[in-house]
């Protein structure tokens, strides 16, 4: 599991996306989350404005899992 410092109260699952380099556009954004099975605290996910706190752990098919730290 990797782990992904923030530095604000949380980090929108778009912003993360980004962050993690899985993502470089709004349109690559869009593409995974239709495409890709992504689980937060392990509760489906797709919308990309979901807010991620500290302490929750995002997985990313083909990509891994992710605990966001402040």
């Amino acid at each position: 599991m990797q782990t992904i410092t923030i530095t604000t109260e949380y980090i929108t699952l778009g912003q993360f996306l980004k962050f993690t380099n899985l993502a470089m556009s709004g349109g690559e954004i869009k593409a995974i989350l239709e495409t890709r099975s992504i689980k937060v605290d392990g509760e489906p996910e797709n919308r990309r404005g979901r807010k991620l706190y500290p302490d929750m752990i995002v997985e990313i098919e083909d990509a891994g899992r992710f605990q966001i730290n402040r």
